[in-house]
């Protein structure tokens, strides 16, 4: 009967392990694909030993090396559930949980869970590699240290054993696993009073785990990690979530994991943890209800916004160059969008040659992340934008200053080769593909664009214009090697700069006359119109370059607009535009919106006149 209960315990967590794949697969690739991006292992040793000058570093090692695996989301996946595996056999193994309580194997199971599927945006501000894989290791070791503890000090009966095992855990483990090698310790110490030891002895125990966990960091902080921050070496291997307001609740799934670890520690009595459960009703209902608490509170905190997943699938569309699939992600989106969306969108029917007729066939607005952190565009989704807007320069430029920041990544540096193909910086291209071509899974990308760099400059040129993806931005770079401060406003910045170039080129002129049409600047948007007019003779007025040019002309009187040949449907919506501001007069704003957009909405008006103080970060 024994046996049977732990097949059924074994059973229930392998159940609970496959439900979890299932999730992860289904809801979170794109978020897994795009930490995979954000990550970065090498396969070299000058790498290994980067890692090493900090404490923790062969968690953060390892912590990389699986989260390359990301690349196939259901593979990572694979990978991390297994960790899970392990950790909770472990848990169950250094605290002998009875078959009863196999719920609360659970627990640290969804903790972990939490650390790495609440972040949300923090995804794009860590700066500790390996994050995704680091609790579930960290964990897996504390607890194994625990239980080799464990069985030495009942083992052997020897109270001097137990704290060499405990001296030689914090001089090894620290520097191998950082906070979770302390917290093995800690775990120690107050196992040791419930384990058959005298009072001297837990007391001793407990002196020693205490002036371990405060000194032994400091120890190594001075003579070996001094690149660490003074105040944080107790904490490494931790992520840091550096907070204007204070303290961030992204700490409290770390806080609860350790809690409940030693919450296991000081319940184990007589050989395991806590007494037997007799009746088998109070069992059933035991375990019932704990597991529901369980799975309902990881789910409750568990980060769902689904604005963030869309913003990761149009970035992974912009990376294909998929247009569509980002205008698709678009129409799809139910309610106001952020500032990144639209800057997706904006570019894309950009991309297509059907902005000037499409651009306002979309909401627009400037909803505010659900997040508490400050973002800027800059870190989700800004060097997509300056790159294939043609300014290689400021992607170049925040790649450079992220990866000093918060590590380098795969997307940096493909960035970086892309940018110095398009300045002709050969040498520093192939640096950066070379680096490349040292990961697991971006070599084939590398080899694509290494062919662009063979032959003399003039067979350079001609490849890279025949390529598909960077031979369309060539045309837009004109007059745009410049390097400023867009002062982290990527979209401000890019619009002033756009508005007022003097180009030769019709498509950077139509490029000029939408960043001019978005300021709603009339003298700014006149210049540009006439510019784009005197090079696209004998081509039709694009609808949206005709609504404004019929809006100005009503506005200010500066620009006769008599003999423009408009075209009757915009003559006509304007009229019925106007006519009905009139009826709406003594409306809200917000109320407005909602009348003028299913007739309106998608017209340069409903954008000029309702779309106001729209905010960029």
């Amino acid at each position: 009967m024994k046996t049977l209960r732990n097949n059924i315990a074994l059973l229930a967590c392998g159940v609970a392990l496959v439900v979890v794949l299932a999730v992860l697969v289904v809801f979170e690739s794109d978020y897994l694909y795009r930490a995979q991006e954000l990550n970065l292992f090498l396969y070299t040793p000058l790498f290994f030993k980067q890692q090493l000058v900090v404490a923790g570093g062969v968690l953060t090692w390892l912590g990389t090396y699986f989260t390359q695996f990301f690349f196939h989301p259901w593979l990572g996946s694979l990978l991390l559930c297994l960790w899970l595996g392990l950790m909770l056999w472990l848990v169950q193994k250094a605290f002998r949980l009875p078959v009863h309580w196999w719920p609360l194997l659970l627990v640290p199971c969804g903790l972990v869970l939490l650390t790495d599927f609440s972040l949300g945006y923090w995804l794009y501000y860590l700066k500790l590699r390996g994050t995704f894989f680091i609790a579930a290791m960290g964990t897996s070791l504390a607890v194994a240290l625990l239980w080799a503890y464990r069985v030495i000090v009942c083992g052997s009966g020897k109270p001097l054993w137990a704290l060499l095992f405990m001296t030689l855990t914090a001089v090894v483990a620290y520097p191998l696993a950082g906070f979770y090698g302390l917290l093995a310790v800690a775990l120690m110490a107050l196992l040791s009073w419930r384990l058959p030891l005298s009072l001297l002895w837990r007391i001793i125990v407990s002196a020693v785990a205490a002036l371990l966990i405060a000194f032994v960091p400091l120890i190594y902080y001075r003579n070996v990690y001094y690149q660490a921050m003074s105040d944080y070496v107790w904490w490494q291997a931790l992520p840091q979530f550096e907070m204007e307001q204070g303290f961030s609740a992204h700490y409290y799934p770390y806080i609860a994991l350790s809690l409940f670890l030693l919450l296991l520690a000081l319940l184990y009595k007589n050989g395991r943890f806590c007494r037997p459960l007799t009746n088998k009703w109070t069992q059933a209902a035991t375990e019932a209800l704990l597991t529901v608490l369980i799975v309902a509170g990881t789910w409750h905190f568990w980060y769902k916004d689904s604005t963030f997943h869309e913003e990761i699938q149009m970035t992974e569309c912009v990376d294909r160059q998929d247009w569509e699939g980002v205008l698709s992600i678009m129409r799809q989106h139910e309610g106001e969008p952020t500032r990144m969306m639209v800057m997706y969108k904006n570019l894309a029917v950009f991309k297509l040659g059907r902005a000037a007729n499409e651009l306002y066939s979309y909401r627009d607005g400037s909803r505010k992340p659900y997040t508490n952190i400050e973002l800027r565009i800059a870190q989700i989704g800004g060097k997509n934008i300056y790159l294939y807007y043609g300014i290689p320069n400021y992607c170049y430029r925040w790649c450079l200053e992220d990866g000093v920041e918060y590590g380098w990544r795969v997307e940096h540096l493909k960035f970086l080769v892309r940018c110095s193909i398009l300045n002709g910086e050969t040498t520093v291209a192939q640096k950066y593909l070379d680096l490349l071509k040292q990961t697991r899974y971006h070599g084939e990308w590398a080899a694509h664009y290494e062919q662009l760099l063979k032959g003399d400059a003039k067979q350079q040129h001609e490849q890279l214009l025949a390529d598909a993806e960077l031979g369309p931005i060539i045309p837009l770079m004109d007059g745009t090697s410049i390097l400023g401060s867009d002062q982290s406003l990527i979209e401000l910045f890019l619009l002033s700069l756009q508005a007022y170039r003097t180009t030769t080129n019709p498509l950077c002129a139509e490029l000029v006359l939408l960043s001019a049409m978005q300021m709603k600047d009339i003298p700014t948007y006149w210049r540009a119109f006439f510019q784009y007019a005197n090079l696209t003779v004998g081509k039709p007025m694009p609808r949206h370059f005709q609504e404004a040019a019929y809006l100005y002309g009503h506005l200010e009187k500066n620009v006769d607009i008599s003999k423009m040949p408009f075209d009757k449907s915009v003559v006509q919506s304007y009229e019925g535009f106007m006519k009905l501001a009139q009826q709406c007069r003594g409306m809200s704003e917000e109320r407005m919106k909602e009348v003028f957009y299913p007739q309106y909405g998608n017209t340069f008006y409903y954008n000029y006149f309702l779309m106001r103080n729209l905010k960029s970060y």
